[in-house]
């Protein structure tokens, strides 16, 4: 038999006290717990991503360029450059493979690091196997296929890509691809009746992923007239239309 009454009220208020603050710190706790999963979630996102230029980030699914995936960039030079520009600026070792024309004084002006960048004009008929061995020690490589390889190579190196988390950039159509970036509708301006000079240009930049419904395009300077690369804001002046001289040839 129990004796309720020899329970006084002073110590049933002390165990009714020390029962909430138990629970008091249990959902700190738990809060707490759920704060450090947050970042540690949000930490293992992050990391998966390369700097990218914001004016490209958006449109790319995940928001930026990702380690060890592949993305094809269709014949723009100045398009490739500032992919480039970001990683490199914040550190990154980049590699050029297979393509010749890929000119070091125009990557300065996008901001590339010269010093940590590795060119590799002519790799021959072992494009493939040097574009493996550079994927090894840098963080991201750009190679234009010769030739077509194989689909057992394609695996082989996509696999490496993603163990070293090394991001590929492949000028023209991949297999495997993450991405597929594209210009359209380029314009050049500055010159006006028939004098002056080209200072500035607006394209269309077109993504194409696996993993998007649709593809996402902006209007982008690439560059404006203070040679930096943004987004063309619809509420600014356009120029005359003898100011505006349509690049119909298929040039980056």
């Amino acid at each position: 038999m129990f004796d309720y009454e020899q329970v006084s009220p002073t110590a049933t208020a002390t165990l009714t006290a020390e029962v909430g603050a138990l629970d008091d710190v249990a959902v700190d706790r738990v809060r707490e717990l759920q704060s450090r999963i947050r970042q540690m979630q949000a930490t293992k996102l992050d990391t998966r991503r390369i700097p990218t230029h914001p004016a490209i980030a958006e449109l790319l699914p995940g928001g930026g360029l990702q380690q060890g995936a592949s993305y094809s960039v269709e014949r723009s030079a100045m398009l490739l450059m500032t992919l480039l520009a970001a990683p490199s600026a914040a550190g990154s070792w980049c590699g050029v493979v297979g393509v010749p024309e890929f000119g070091v004084e125009a990557a300065r002006g996008f901001g590339i690091d010269l010093d940590r960048l590795v060119l590799v004009p002519h790799p021959g008929d072992q494009w493939l196997a040097v574009t493996a061995a550079i994927a090894d020690v840098m963080g991201v490589v750009v190679t234009r296929p010769p030739s077509r390889a194989t689909e057992s190579s394609i695996a082989r190196l996509s696999a490496r890509l993603r163990q070293r988390g090394t991001t590929l950039l492949v000028l023209g159509t991949w297999p495997q691809t993450e991405a597929m970036l594209s210009l359209s509708r380029s314009e050049w301006h500055g010159i006006g009746a028939g004098r002056g000079h080209l200072v500035s240009r607006e394209v269309t930049v077109t993504v194409t992923s696996r993993v998007a419904g649709r593809p996402r395009s902006a209007r982008l300077w690439l560059p404006d007239e203070s040679q930096n690369v943004r987004r063309a804001d619809r509420r600014e002046a356009r120029p005359a239309q003898s100011e505006v001289i349509p690049l119909r040839a298929a040039t980056g």
